[in-house]
């Protein structure tokens, strides 16, 4: 059977609920291989809830319904504060990335309580604006971005990620609506170990099935390279 953009792949899902330190809770999901331990974790940071971001954006929803099953991951997605899905709505109100901070907290917190393995953080967008800002925290072993604007995330913020010393990988579409690989590659030349990848013929929301699967592949490429390349048919 070929993977299609609506696959979904057997898999251990279970609703979860994160708690911030400021008070709030979160509505997610874990998504886990069906029948084994992951051996890696991904938790990801969404689109910007003000122009349409939740935990169900399409690279991250096609993540958790394939990589449980083909690449032995973890996924853990949520909704920000204030931000809706069917899963439900998370409490509080958007705060332009700055309470955001409590919430990607909150995330990493319950990764570490249920003893997830290998944890690495997933920004898209706005989310990588959280991830370089607000993950530099001891459990993480890295991060991938997808589409980052650098807007919100600034030059001291990629200093920041400098000195953590963690890899960083920034996927960079090649028509991306913000930044576009050669600049991307002039402003992460600030992190010794960044590494800035251009996406020939992909836009900012990644549409279109050949440009998840690159996204995915190169998650998959980092994080558990022993999956790598993902299969195309199961």
């Amino acid at each position: 059977m070929e993977i299609r953009a609506a696959t979904e792949l057997p898999a251990r899902r279970e609703p979860i609920e994160l708690h911030t330190a400021d008070g709030l809770t979160l509505v997610g999901e874990l998504a886990q291989p069906l029948d084994r331990p992951p051996v890696a974790t991904l938790v990801t940071l969404h689109p910007l809830p003000t122009h349409g971001g939740f935990m169900d954006s399409h690279v991250y929803k096609k993540a958790a319904n394939r990589l449980p099953a083909l690449a032995d991951l973890a996924v853990l997605r949520f909704n920000t504060r204030g931000t809706s899905s069917d899963r439900g709505t998370s409490q509080g109100a958007f705060d332009g990335g700055e309470g955001e901070r409590y919430d990607v907290a909150a995330a990493l917190e319950y990764a570490e309580y249920h003893d997830l393995p290998h944890v690495w953080v997933v920004g898209w967008s706005f989310g990588t604006e959280l991830a370089l800002k607000w993950a530099h925290d001891p459990l993480v072993e890295g991060a991938i971005l997808l589409s980052p604007p650098l807007h919100r995330a600034t030059d001291a913020d990629l200093d920041a990620w400098a000195r953590f010393g963690r890899p960083l990988t920034a996927l960079v579409p090649e028509f991306d609506d913000y930044l576009r690989p050669e600049e991307a590659r002039a402003r992460f030349a600030r992190v010794p170990q960044a590494e800035v990848i251009g996406v020939d013929g992909a836009k900012h929301l990644w549409v279109g099935e050949p440009y998840v699967r690159t996204v995915l592949d190169e998650i998959v490429k980092r994080v558990n390279p022993a999956a790598w390349p993902l299969p195309t048919e199961v």
